[in-house]
């Protein structure tokens, strides 16, 4: 015991304030670290320009959603099938199929569609890598254009 009655502290108060800024210290520097080196992918490339024509997506979805039908995609043995609704058959039809992958861009893929005069259209599923997706169709037929949107995971 010391003179004045107390048990010597190894640590006083000043020193333990001193630690308890280096350790938040690290901390800080390490989550600046961790910040600075985590890739972060826009939605879209071009989300600007894309913004400004949603106008268009919105009337777009409108026209499908007035079909007597949606649009299918589903999995089956080692292909993706899309089918087009009722309307759509033997009609000459152009457009693109966009499966977008939210948290990697590397698996986004574009793909033309060319459906068959029943209005399906296959798809290897080596075409696109297994994940989670939100299949973006745009198509036009005659003069209408259209637009759906479905998810799907590519197993």
């Amino acid at each position: 015991m010391s003179a004045s009655g107390q048990k010597p502290n190894s640590m006083n108060w000043g020193n333990r304030l001193l630690l308890v800024f280096i350790v938040f210290g690290i901390g800080m520097c390490y989550l600046v670290y961790r910040s600075m080196s985590t890739h972060f992918d826009l939605v879209e490339s071009d989300y600007y320009k894309q913004e400004l024509r949603y106008q268009d997506v919105i009337d777009n979805h409108r026209q499908a959603n007035a079909l007597s039908a949606p649009v299918t995609i589903r999995q089956e043995e080692g292909t993706l099938v899309l089918q087009l609704p009722e309307e759509m058959k033997n009609k000459s039809i152009t457009g693109e199929v966009y499966f977008y992958c939210a948290y990697d861009s590397k698996k986004d893929k574009k793909i033309a569609l060319k459906p068959d005069t029943g209005g399906m259209q296959s798809f290897g599923t080596g075409a696109v890598v297994p994940g989670s997706y939100t299949v973006k169709i745009k198509w036009s037929a005659g003069e209408k254009s259209y637009y759906s949107e479905k998810s799907l995971s590519v197993l």
